[in-house]
């Protein structure tokens, strides 16, 4: 793996302490060029580490100091688009860094594909088998869902409660160790895209 990622160093940890809670404006302020220098840029070097190792990767964004999302302060997050409402994503906060795959914000096509592929049998008992192995891998499976089992869907069918979702998401924490401080980190992601590979392809095929 190629690059000049080193992993996060103990600076990037005290940026974000000070940038717990609710900032105010003047933290923010103050903080912004040391979270872009020890936050930010660590985690583009990380991407373009995975993408350098595996081309399936190099679709990928880092959102910057403030980006959309409201904890964009605490937490410096990237994605790695695959297919439409299809990506992989990774997280670096006070608890180091968390890994995960979401079909998300899907049309209504995409979700219809998805539950006839859920109600096919061959595609429906892949998918079972491949979450069932995430599970055992220590990913947490979760996703938006119907309130009510689907409209038409038998009470009884092996598959209802796959049936009822709108989203999927796996998600696994890889936590804070030393190697998060070195090169390391970015093998970690990388055999966790890994893991998610399967889970990835299904939702291509099927879905996108």
């Amino acid at each position: 793996m190629s690059g000049s990622f080193e992993g996060w160093s103990g600076g990037a940890f005290e940026v974000l302490l000070r940038l717990e809670g609710e900032p105010s404006a003047e933290v923010r302020r103050e903080c912004r060029r040391e979270r872009e220098e020890l936050v930010r840029r660590p985690m583009v070097g990380l991407l373009n580490a995975v993408a350098d190792a595996d081309p399936e990767y190099e679709d990928f964004a880092v959102w910057g100091y403030g980006d959309v999302l409201l904890d964009a302060w605490q937490r410096q997050r990237a994605i790695v688009r695959l297919a439409r409402s299809i990506e992989l994503g990774v997280r670096f906060d006070l608890d180091g860094l968390e890994v995960g795959l979401a079909w998300w914000y899907a049309p209504s096509e995409q979700i219809e594909r998805y539950r006839t592929a859920v109600a096919d049998a061959a595609s429906g008992k892949r998918l079972v088998a491949v979450l069932r192995k995430l599970e055992r891998d220590g990913f947490a499976i979760s996703g938006d869902l119907l309130k009510r089992p689907l409209r038409g869907c038998p009470a009884d069918h092996p598959r209802a409660e796959l049936l009822r979702h709108k989203s999927l998401i796996a998600s696994r924490p890889l936590g804070c160790d030393e190697w998060i401080h070195t090169a390391a980190a970015a093998y970690r992601v990388l055999d966790t895209f890994h893991q998610l590979r399967p889970l990835a392809r299904w939702l291509v095929k099927n879905v996108s």
